[in-house]
């Protein structure tokens, strides 16, 4: 029996329940991962709410770190023992045990602890896709990352300094502002309700930034692209401030003349070649301090707590679960 938490039916955080099912033996391409952490994100957020489809079963979760347990009758790449981590499909990382692909796994180098990846791994993963694939970032770029104190935007931020750029964040508080300081970004517009196209203006010089982030949704998205220049990138990965409103694409040109993109790490972590070589630089980038796992922990059993903290927007840093 492995113990999971699962979705009821779609809909707030008391829709998850505890409970003990029976877990089948891996198949023949399947390890069985015994897992001590599992990394919280916004898409289990939207899984949970029935924004994404989780499969049969509907256990949340995309991301886990622990031990193989058992390996199926094909694996070579992994053996029992090993101390792993996995990001992507399928779906179901809310489980003291599971089974996934013996592709996924990927093996941890000994200076990192299970809490540290649990902090990072997919959040890193995002990252990359957004440094390396939906922009190329590197010294003399302009970033504007929107709540830049969160998981996300902390890493973000260290990892395109590390590139070289400069980086103007958002954030609604001041206490938040010091928490995005303390990552790295150059520049820190505070308020949901500021004007941030006014505020980067100054900021460039009336240039722009070549790409912005927006996890927010809502009402912020639009306000994003009067801060990026003629022929930049807007990156929307998120709604966490609420659905994004129909877009009229008189928005983004010709008078702007922008790039809009609604990247995926779902989808960036579905091509395997690329998985590990995204997860691979994530982990280097931990090791040599490039970037930092700040993560606050909840048990497997306060997942609902987990949730409504993130859900609250008064979390700061990455959130995980202990199993």
């Amino acid at each position: 029996m492995t113990r999971v938490i699962r979705v009821r039916t779609p809909g707030g955080v008391e829709q998850f329940e505890i409970a003990d099912v029976e877990l089948p033996p891996p198949g023949d391409d399947e390890i069985r991962i015994r897992q001590t952490a599992i990394g919280v994100n916004f898409v289990d957020v939207y899984q949970r709410a029935g924004l994404y489809p989780m499969p049969p079963g509907n256990i949340p979760g995309v991301e886990g770190v622990g031990v193989v347990a058992a390996v199926g009758a094909n694996v070579t790449s992994l053996s029992v023992g090993d101390r792993i981590a996995y990001a992507g499909a399928p779906v179901g990382a809310y489980a003291s045990e599971r089974n996934l692909p013996a592709w996924r796994g990927i093996r941890l180098p000994p200076a990192l602890s299970d809490a540290q990846v649990a902090s990072v791994f997919v959040k890193g993963i995002t990252a990359h896709m957004l440094l390396h694939r939906v922009y190329p970032v590197g010294p003399g770029t302009t970033i504007l990352a929107h709540s830049a104190a969160g998981g996300l935007g902390q890493l973000l931020t260290r990892w395109a300094l590390h590139l070289g750029a400069t980086l103007i964040g958002t954030v609604g508080s001041e206490a938040k502002a010091e928490i995005a300081r303390e990552a790295g970004a150059q520049h820190v517009i505070v308020g949901r309700d500021a004007d941030f196209g006014a505020r980067v203006a100054e900021l460039t010089h009336g240039r722009g930034v070549d790409v912005a982030y927006d996890g927010v949704g809502g009402t912020t998205l639009a306000k994003t692209f009067a801060c990026v220049r003629p022929f930049g990138v807007v990156a929307s990965i998120g709604q966490s401030g609420g659905p994004i409103p129909p877009l009229d694409v008189r928005e983004l040109g010709p008078r702007r003349s922008l790039v809009f993109a609604r990247p995926s790490v779902m989808a960036y972590l579905n091509e395997a070649d690329v998985y590990g070589s995204a997860a691979a630089a994530v982990l280097a980038a931990l090791t040599g301090g490039v970037l930092r796992a700040a993560g606050k922990a909840y048990p497997l059993s306060g997942a609902a707590q987990a949730h409504a903290e993130l859900e609250s927007g008064l979390s700061s840093g990455a959130l995980y679960l202990e199993v």
